[in-house]
């Protein structure tokens, strides 16, 4: 079985999570991205970040969220993606960048509009009640 290593940032206001949907995507995805190299979590979490969303995270405040795993969206059956997750402060104003074409805040209710590993990322989060 075939798995696709990425990481991802959780930042929640409001009861609301930040997610990004890449150009040419029907889907919104937590933001984050593959690794690159050798590279560890915090490493790319800061370059993806960056990359995509035009802010600084301040390495010294990353907390480990959990690790989830689902089958890859648009992949052959049996690949799946394992999401490093982690929350961060950051500095800086959320600017689309790169590949990503929308910047939205969910909720809970917009199950249907986002990847099965982020499905069960929203399903954590709202039995923990920070997302609504």
């Amino acid at each position: 079985m075939k798995e696709i290593d990425k990481v991802a940032l959780i930042v929640l206001e409001n009861g609301k999570i930040l997610s990004t949907k890449s150009i040419g995507k029907n889907k919104y995805y937590i933001p984050g991205g593959k690794r690159e190299n050798n590279e560890k979590d915090h490493e790319t979490l800061i370059r993806e970040i960056k990359e995509e969303l035009s802010v600084d995270i301040l390495q010294e405040t990353i907390i480990y969220v959990g690790t989830f795993i689902a089958q890859s969206d648009g992949d052959t059956k049996g690949i799946n993606v394992k999401m490093n997750c982690y929350k961060a402060d950051y500095l800086g104003v959320l600017k689309k960048n790169n590949e990503i074409a929308e910047i939205r805040w969910l909720s809970y209710k917009d199950l249907d509009i986002i990847s099965e590993v982020d499905k069960i990322i929203f399903d954590f989060l709202k039995n923990k009640n920070e997302l609504f």
